[in-house]
């Protein structure tokens, strides 16, 4: 008997180990005060990590040891419940709002009362969708769960567009765009200036602008044409880099296309590309103004098209929330995996605008939400949608500026998506994408947010070096004069060159970014540099920097830039030979990238332009356009000549005494 017990037992004991645990299935639904659904609240197991959120239409399952446990329900903008289960295999939970003061909105519920003698109109992302943010120190955020917020949005006639309109302004023609004046770099003499410093810029949103522009029959004003963005719209075929540098540096000299008796040198980076299936994991939080100016198709309708199509490239891995922000700002989804397509399309599609605009406050609970979730070594990013129009809370150029350069400490990247048109704020968004350490594109169509968020979708969303800074020294035995071609607003001291604190551009995995210096060699007579007096204390100055032993170099390349985790530049110096080639016979590159530069010129009525045409361009252009099988290169070409005819159409009409449609301003 004994001996049958002892070859027993082990195998007792064996099932006993491997005896399953009791399990049971709970569900239930979580809905707000007045019997509305919630979405994406934490149902969490008290004591454990076990949990789940809540779906689209507020219910939940979730699995416990127990039915003797306490679930813990908590969603942002909701006060926190406890329910201890008492053997129950179904529960239901009501979450009240957390009440919190707002500034500049005026709260109401489900009801159609309004505050007397304000103007404004519904957020129409309804009670089930908003989760909002509590703000310390009653900041204008506040708290907007389950309710419906009224913005105030024309109490003193700031808010200006097709929703809300100053009184006295019908139809849809008054335009407030913004767009910052532009000082074109001008000569400088190499003894006077020898080093020329700037950051690199991969935005492309003048581009897009201006074509919106020329589409609609009317030439951009000169603020719009930012020529270095125009040029870095394109791709163009240069070598990828070796080894473990992230970008390949490339460099061709011939005849400036515009000016007989000037040279043009391009300067090009290729960023490393890097396939999407080897990107890190990505934390990305979209930040979605609903306000009242971006009603239409061509504001949310295209915001929510171009979101969907970034949502298509999302892997498992990846997870976005979303915040929108109107007279308030609110969670809508939080945090999902991309595997979670239509669950975040459909959070994308309950998504309508009205009200006022709090930009800051949507930004502060982007960044928030960003920092909470935030992946060591992956992408970090807010995606910024909206017209730039703030009106609530922090909205002035420097209040934003601040909030953004102290949110980009953490290491969450900003992109800024620019839509809409009429109220189009194109200067604060420069602002905002140059001080976030991100970029900055203009959304005007389909075809445009397929080719930032999808053809490239790497280079938009990944960084691979930042802070990248470029600083040219011109050799004075080959170069008498020099202008950077665009650049304006990425000019930098040259003590900032070693400056490891300066901020400065960010190169995405796979972007090109091209430069263009038009110089005066040597020996040139020329009209464009001016004249001082001799100096007095430095009489040799001139003699002594001619005596150049490095005869053979134009000029020295040298680039900082540091790893996206990293605070210490590293340097890289590459000396350009003066070997000129006839412009026939430049690249493709060359040529093409000299006659998107020519346009812009002729587009901002340059005082540079010499003999530029935009018949020199378009045929350059169509001679240069090499590979275009995305056509972007022909549609540029078709551009031209769109702008043309328009140039040519207003000096007929002036000289009929009518004036419909005029040039750029130089300003």
């Amino acid at each position: 008997m004994k001996q049958f017990l002892f070859m027993v037992m082990p195998l007792v004991i064996l099932v006993m180990a491997f005896h399953p645990v009791n399990s049971y299935k709970v569900t239930g639904k979580v809905r707000d005060g007045s019997g509305n659904p919630i979405s994406d609240v934490f149902v969490v197991v008290k004591g454990t990590k076990n949990g789940t959120t809540t779906s689209t239409d507020g219910t939940f399952s979730i699995t416990v040891a127990s039915l003797d446990v306490t679930l813990v329900f908590s969603s942002v903008g909701y006060k926190s419940i406890e329910v201890n289960l008492d053997g129950k295999s179904t529960i239901d939970a009501t979450l009240s709002i957390a009440e919190k003061e707002l500034s500049e909105v005026v709260v109401i519920g489900y009801g159609t009362q309004k505050k007397k003698d304000m103007t404004g109109s519904v957020v129409s992302v309804s009670p089930k969708q908003i989760n909002s943010y509590p703000v310390p120190n009653n900041q204008l955020m506040g708290k907007t769960a389950g309710i419906q917020i009224r913005g105030i949005s024309s109490v003193n006639g700031r808010k200006s567009n097709r929703m809300n309109k100053p009184t006295g302004f019908e139809g849809d023609d008054f335009n407030t765009e913004g767009y910052d004046n532009i000082t074109e770099n001008r000569f400088l003499k190499v003894t006077d200036n020898p080093l020329s410093t700037f950051s690199i810029d991969v935005d492309a949103a003048s581009y897009s602008n201006v074509r919106r522009f020329i589409n609609q029959g009317q030439l951009p004003p000169a603020g719009a044409v930012r020529i270095e963005e125009m040029v870095n719209y394109f791709k163009y075929d240069y070598p990828q880099p070796e080894g473990d540098q992230p970008f390949s540096i490339n460099t061709e000299i011939s005849d400036a296309p515009w000016n007989k008796d000037h040279k043009l040198v391009l300067i090009g980076l290729q960023g490393k590309k890097i396939a999407t299936e080897k990107l890190p994991a990505s934390n990305l939080v979209f930040l979605i103004d609903v306000s009242g100016s971006m009603q239409g198709p061509e504001r949310i309708g295209l915001v929510k098209a171009s979101m969907k199509m970034l949502v298509d490239q999302l892997r498992e891995q990846d997870r976005v929330a979303m915040v929108v922000y109107a007279g308030a700002a609110g969670l809508v989804l939080s945090p999902t995996s991309g595997s979670e397509k239509t669950k975040i399309k459909d959070a994308i599609d309950r998504l309508d605008a009205g009200g006022s605009t709090a930009g800051g406050a949507g930004i502060k609970l982007a960044y928030k939400t960003a920092k909470e979730f935030y992946i060591k070594g992956g992408n970090n990013r807010v995606i910024l949608c909206t017209d730039g129009d703030f009106n609530v809370g922090q909205s002035s150029d420097d209040a934003m500026e601040k909030l953004i350069e102290e949110e980009r400490k953490s290491g969450v990247f900003l992109t800024v998506l620019g839509y809409g048109m009429g109220n189009y704020k194109d200067s604060k968004m420069q602002k905002l994408a140059d001080k976030g350490n991100g970029n900055h594109a203009y959304i005007d169509g389909m075809s445009e947010a397929k080719k930032v968020l999808v053809n490239e979708f790497g280079g938009t969303l990944f960084t691979i070096a930042k802070d990248v800074k470029l600083q040219i020294e011109f050799n004075p035995a080959k170069v008498q004069g020099y202008r950077l071609i665009g650049y304006e607003n990425r000019m930098l001291a040259k003590e900032d060159f070693n400056n490891d604190k300066k901020d400065a551009g960010e190169l995405g995995s796979g972007h090109t970014v091209t430069a263009l210096y038009e110089v005066i060699p040597a020996g040139v007579k020329d009209t464009f540099l001016t004249k001082v007096d001799p100096l007095k204390y430095q009489k040799n100055v001139t003699e002594r920097l001619s005596k150049s032993s490095h005869s053979d170099e134009i000029m020295t390349v040298k680039f900082r830039y540091k790893k996206p985790d990293e605070d210490v530049s590293k340097l890289i110096e590459h000396p350009v030979m003066d070997k000129e080639v006839p412009l026939a016979k430049t690249s493709d590159n060359f040529r093409f990238a000299a006659s998107v530069a020519e346009f812009g010129m002729l587009l901002r009525n340059s005082e540079f332009k010499a003999n530029a045409s935009f018949e020199n361009v378009s045929s350059m252009a169509r001679k240069s356009k090499g590979n275009d099988d995305e056509g972007y290169r022909f549609e540029f070409i078709r551009m031209v000549e769109n702008a043309d005819a328009l140039v040519k159409g207003s000096k007929k009409d002036k000289d009929n005494g009518v004036a419909k449609i005029q040039p750029a301003e130089k300003n």
